[in-house]
């Protein structure tokens, strides 16, 4: 797209795309979607290494992620066995690692929001000092009192 003189002319949508890119909230957005990914495999790791074998060892040795139920085809000792041989299952242990790892997260957000909040109301509660009277406040109070003590 150019004109007469060999001008290249840019559509009016680049210019408001360009805009909405460098808007605070997208790249707030985009910042925090890498956060949570990072974040998202901290507590991935945490709850299959971590908090899924301290629970298999509380509940006699039981592994979360074998423990399903075979629909259809044959009944493996686990999960991987049970789909490589193609059975359909209700993977019962999957949901439940889900279910650990969303509540862990829920946790960890859950106190990192209070104690921002808690930051937050202390800066707000400090009342701020008075600004300090002006020169022109200073001279007309002196000025008061000398016309008062007379």
């Amino acid at each position: 797209m150019s004109d007469s003189k060999g001008v290249v002319h840019t559509p009016g949508w680049v210019a408001d795309f360009q805009k909405f890119l460098m808007r605070g909230n997208v790249l707030d957005l985009a910042v925090g979607v890498v956060i949570g990914a990072a974040f998202t495999a901290i507590v991935t790791s945490a709850v299959k290494d971590i908090i899924t074998p301290l629970l298999g060892l509380a509940t006699n040795g039981v592994d979360f992620t074998n423990l399903f139920i075979t629909l259809k085809g044959p009944h493996l000792a686990t999960l991987a066995e049970a789909q490589k041989a193609g059975a359909v299952t209700l993977n019962i242990g999957v949901f439940l690692n889900a279910v650990i790892q969303f509540i862990i997260v829920a946790f960890f957000i859950f106190w990192v929001v209070r104690l921002v909040g808690k930051l937050y109301r202390k800066k707000e509660a400090a009342p701020a000092a008075p600004p300090a009277p002006s020169k022109e406040e200073v001279l007309l109070t002196e000025i008061r009192d000398l016309l008062a003590s007379r």
